[in-house]
């Protein structure tokens, strides 16, 4: 096979382990899986009362163009309907606009370490690639601009930024976008976005009507419990959307998925409240970790990168057989370090207790 020469520097992507594989290995009765920054609240009551009883014609393709989802997301964020490109999550789209705009005449800056998606499609597009060090957990926006080329087709900006979960300033981003030249495209990846408590930070989408190169990303598979669905969104300027249109496969997203995803949207009570809770029990992670003399990085998500005695894998492992699933940051450019979704307050409650064991047998 004539396969292309950077596939065999490249890994695929490995799932992490699940839960019943875990209960089996291990002999356990229960175990929580807080390693994929999954809603542990679910999904709106509103969308588990439309699956009870749902019923669709099977044999027909989607709606391609996800009509009844689009109209409700243009009313929301009071944007065109031609502004709206949706992706079979946010993986999608990443995969969309690397295919329309990268090839190896042209160069792409990337946060390190970030959502690693980026890097990846990059590299199967053969792009040169300029990756940017996070300092102390935060883009330094300053270096993007520096490393800004006449080749540059795509920055990539991750808000806040996986795995660190870290917020970049609204007016860092305003000040930033005002010096990046018009013919790049800024991707604004906002995955997080409805966990962001910070009053100063404002919506990028309202960003659109000055800055037409931006593009943001948002999904259906974090706040709004839908993960298994793969519904992700960008909202952009409509001739980079009608562009980018192009690239995306017709039907890319499944009539089941659309539907629950325009059905949660109009649950705003469920998104406050998952907002509301994640707060509270981040508080007791950044508590926790001020006790026990252990980094946290700063966090406007659902999860946490905290410190570990040692190494991460072991670290995870020994989680992982007290019954809790998380990520270690040996995979993420992290090391010495796990990202841990936040959970209920019972799996906080549970998954602090084998932490603190974790310190303790280390000797922290």
């Amino acid at each position: 096979m004539q396969w292309k020469q950077v596939l065999s520097t490249m890994k695929p992507y490995k799932p992490g382990r699940s839960t019943d594989e875990v209960k089996k290995a291990y002999g356990l009765e229960n175990v929580v899986k807080l390693a994929s920054n999954e809603n542990p609240y679910g999904c709106a009551p509103s969308v588990t009362e439309f699956l009870r009883n749902a019923s669709m014609p099977f044999e027909i393709y989607p709606d391609g163009h996800g009509t009844t989802l689009r109209t409700k997301l243009a009313k929301k964020h009071r944007v065109d309907e031609a502004s709206i490109l949706f992706g079979n999550g946010s993986d999608e789209i990443i995969s969309i606009i690397s295919r329309a705009l990268l090839d190896e005449h042209v160069h792409t800056i990337i946060p390190t370490p970030s959502f690693p998606q980026y890097a990846h499609n990059a590299k199967i597009e053969g792009a040169d690639i300029t990756e940017i060090p996070l300092r102390n957990g935060y883009h330094d926006l300053n270096d993007f601009l520096d490393a800004i080329n006449e080749r540059t087709a795509i920055i990539w900006v991750c808000n806040p930024n996986n795995p660190t979960g870290s917020l970049i300033p609204s007016s860092e981003i305003v000040q930033f976008l005002e010096k990046v030249p018009e013919n790049i495209l800024v991707v604004l990846d906002e995955a997080y976005f409805e966990y962001v408590t910070d009053p100063n930070h404002i919506d990028s989408i309202t960003l659109l009507e000055r800055f037409p190169n931006i593009l943001v990303l948002r999904t259906f598979s974090k706040a709004y419990g839908l993960a298994s669905f793969r519904i992700g969104y960008a909202v952009g300027s409509p001739a980079i959307i009608t562009d980018l249109n192009k690239v995306r496969n017709p039907f890319n997203n499944n009539t089941l998925g659309v539907t629950v995803a325009s059905i949660a949207l109009e649950d705003n009570a469920f998104i406050e409240n998952c907002q509301k809770l994640n707060e509270i029990q981040r508080e007791r992670f950044k508590a926790f970790a001020s006790e026990k003399g252990i980094h946290m990085f700063d966090s406007e998500t659902n999860f946490v990168l905290v410190e570990v005695p040692g190494d991460a894998d072991e670290a995870s492992e020994f989680l992982l057989q007290q019954g809790y699933i998380v990520r270690s940051g040996n995979a993420l450019g992290t090391p010495g370090y796990v990202r841990v979704t936040i959970g209920s307050e019972e799996q906080t409650t549970g998954l602090l207790q084998a932490f603190n064991l974790l310190l303790t047998e280390k000797g922290r």
